[in-house]
């Protein structure tokens, strides 16, 4: 018998008692119950576009959380999918194990992956991602004979994931703060952030340097980022001229530099890796989200020939002592050979890029003149604009405001789900949005913020509260 709360039929039905049940066992992400005094039930995916139970048909605005790349219903990933469950649907690949999706997953991300990257390990998620690059990291050094290289620095406005390292390493203290002291041998510098970040990219990355000298170079294993600041800085694009120094940095004190790719990876930005934005080369890559387009949770890390040198040159007793139950599951490792096939075959990464810049184009088109819009940024297919209470003076608006919610209702009112980071509107639309789509997404916007921040009223506000 389906459970009277699942739907397995195309008819859109918020199931009789679901909120109440909701709230009383379903713990959520960042839970709090203020959020759920509301909610929206999703019914249904198709393309660009999320269904709710009232049968309301939304702009996917965000590609779920960053991750739908190919859109919803794709009938090409639900095969993959469903062929290989019946063909081995579970296997381990512990003691000397394998299985074919895996075994193909990893020989092709070797081509596709930043130069140098030439060996993969894979989690269900990029929290689980971030903790394996920070073990393999500290694994390395010890295995090399620098026990002393334990620390990790990350940058403020950094989102890493929510498990104990990942939080830890995570540059938004909210992600700390009530569950116990935070992991050792971490900390954070500045981000480029160019909107508010006073000087250039380059004097940016030489807080890096800064910060090595200071703990010194025998005890830094790793300097970690994303290359453009997700969900933890409302998508901070960084200036031009600050990964190739920080590269340079990392090789000057032998210091292993992990680009986070969870968010950027597999097409968003218009490479298939954002590091390539830059020419730079990592040591390590860690990914997830569109790796599989979301349609099922897969993540991990692909490493350096140097590392996998050291991998492979260990005593058995001093192995890399790491690894999860669902590490290559090969139901996830075949959608994402299916995903990355769809990717290369359409040309997705090089469209986010044509796509992106007009977006970008129309999104300056209809807001760059507002007194409350501080920066409209992307790169690719990833968005963000910053909404500031002085244009001036680049003033944050007040938690008094209730900014970020009365623009979530308004942006949803008007047809456009997607997130707003306290002052900062994100767009990550599908990779396959139809043009029509995106325009949509653009007069959306625009129609919102006008709404919720009319210019007229917004200048007089202003001038009365300097």
């Amino acid at each position: 018998m389906t459970h009277p709360f699942l739907n397995p039929s195309a008819a859109a039905e918020a199931p009789p008692g679901w909120h109440e049940a909701d709230r009383a066992h379903l713990i959520h992400p960042q839970h709090h119950p203020v959020d759920h005094a509301a909610p929206v039930l999703w019914s249904r995916g198709e393309g660009a576009f999320l269904i709710d139970a009232e049968g309301r048909r939304l702009i996917d605005g965000l590609s779920g959380m960053w991750n739908v790349h190919l859109g919803h219903a794709r009938p090409e990933l639900i095969a993959a999918a469903t062929t290989q469950l019946q063909q081995l649907a579970f296997a381990n690949t512990y003691a000397g194990a394998s299985h074919g999706p895996g075994v193909a997953l990893a020989e092709k991300l070797s081509e596709i992956a930043p130069e140098g990257i030439e060996a993969f390990f894979f989690t269900t998620s990029g929290s689980e991602a971030t903790e394996t690059s920070v073990r393999t990291a500290r694994w390395f050094w010890q295995s090399v004979g620098q026990p002393r290289k334990t620390k990790i620095i990350s940058r403020d406005y950094s989102y890493h994931g929510s498990t104990g390292v990942a939080a830890s390493v995570t540059g938004v203290t909210e992600f700390s703060q009530g569950f116990g002291p935070p992991a050792p041998d971490i900390l954070h510098i500045p981000s480029p952030y160019p909107y508010r970040f006073e000087g250039t990219g380059q004097e940016a990355a030489d807080l890096l340097e800064q910060a090595i000298l200071r703990e010194g170079p025998e005890t830094v294993a790793a300097f970690i980022a994303e290359p453009v600041q997700g969900g933890g800085g409302g998508v901070i694009v960084p200036q031009d001229d600050y990964f190739p120094r920080i590269r340079e940095i990392c090789d000057r004190y032998d210091v292993l530099f992990i680009a986070d790719e969870v968010i950027t990876g597999f097409g968003r930005t218009g490479h298939w890796f954002a590091v390539a934005h830059w020419g730079v080369r990592p040591d390590i890559v860690q990914f997830a989200k569109g790796i599989t387009s979301g349609y099922i949770p897969l993540g991990g890390i692909g490493v350096s020939g140097r590392i996998k040198a050291a991998l492979d040159a260990a005593p058995p007793a001093k192995r890399w002592w790491h690894g999860f139950t669902a590490s290559a599951h090969p139901v996830a490792c075949a959608v994402a050979l299916e995903t990355i096939r769809i990717l290369e075959a359409e040309g997705l990464a090089e469209r986010a890029a044509r796509k992106g810049k007009h977006l970008l184009g129309r999104l300056h088109a209809g807001l760059a003149d507002h007194p409350n819009v501080g920066d409209i940024r992307g790169l690719g297919l990833l968005f963000g604009i910053e909404l500031v209470a002085d244009r001036t003076t680049k003033r944050r608006f007040g938690p008094e405001t209730d900014l970020a919610p009365r623009l979530r209702r308004e942006l949803f009112a008007r047809g456009l789900s997607t997130r707003v980071l306290t002052d900062v509107i994100c767009l990550a639309p599908p990779l396959t949005t139809p043009d029509a789509e995106l325009e949509a997404i653009a007069d959306i916007v625009t129609g919102a913020i006008h709404a919720v921040l009319p210019p007229v009223l917004s200048a007089n506000t202003q001038r009365k509260n300097p």
